[in-house]
């Protein structure tokens, strides 16, 4: 039996306040019900994830090179740093791993700067504006693109 694909499921700084931070924009989710409602899907769809968070760019570059031999895909919400950090898309190109951009809202009805990405540029997809229920799309897609890899 082959074993389960592994997804690390990587957060960018302020969602640790989800539910509390402009409730508005992000919802009342916390980031603790995006974790369970990922690693239940995950279960269903025959995947292991590792879900964090981190206010730190140079954590999340080394969670992301740590990737490398041990995961089989990402999915990021880099946050901010979606508009300013080379270093996030620098190391995502390293490890050379499938990965999936999600963002809460649509970054595209927002501020102009925020519809800039340097992760868009070495992600496979984007999915943004919808919500916590953006995590569950990005792990359905992460899913198949494991799944057609094996079967390539």
């Amino acid at each position: 039996m082959a074993r389960a694909p592994k997804v690390l499921i990587l957060n960018g700084p302020n969602l640790n306040m989800l539910g509390l931070r402009e409730p508005h924009i992000y919802g009342h989710t916390t980031l603790a019900d995006i974790e369970s409602d990922c690693h239940k899907l995950a279960a269903r769809l025959g995947l292991v994830t590792e879900f964090r968070q981190s206010n730190t760019e140079g954590t999340l570059v080394d969670w992301i090179q740590e990737a490398r031999g041990t995961q089989d895909g990402l999915i990021i919400n880099p946050a901010a740093y979606t508009h300013t950090s080379v270093a996030i898309m620098d190391a995502l190109k390293a490890v050379a791993l499938p990965a999936i951009e999600v963002h809460l809202s649509n970054v595209h009805q927002r501020e102009e700067f925020r519809g800039h990405s340097y992760v868009s540029k070495v992600a496979l997809g984007v999915i943004c504006g919808f919500g916590s229920h953006g995590y569950l799309l990005a792990l359905d897609a992460m899913a198949r693109q494991l799944i057609n890899e094996q079967e390539a």
